[in-house]
């Protein structure tokens, strides 16, 4: 029997984080049509000094087709800089 991945995620100490803006932990998600996020948390403190998790997701298709459209845009602009006019 094959184990189902709906609606679960996990989340894993960002050992990258070189900055306050990167995020404290980063994992992935899948939600319940099966569709795979990435997850991002980041350690916070309310007003009280209460440490709480501030999440955000990105579409995985999403992340995907952002990076091959710039793929294409820096490939455009290379041959666009190859074009000698002699």
């Amino acid at each position: 029997m094959e184990y189902d991945n709906s609606n679960r995620g996990v989340l894993f100490k960002n050992d990258r984080k070189e900055k306050d803006t990167h995020p404290d932990y980063k994992g992935s998600y899948t939600d319940g049509n099966g569709t795979e996020f990435w997850l991002s948390a980041w350690l916070k403190k309310d007003k009280n000094g209460n440490t709480f998790m501030s999440l955000s997701t990105t579409a995985k298709e999403q992340v995907h087709s952002q990076g091959m459209q710039q793929a294409r845009q820096s490939l455009q602009a290379k041959e666009l800089d190859d074009d000698l006019p002699f």
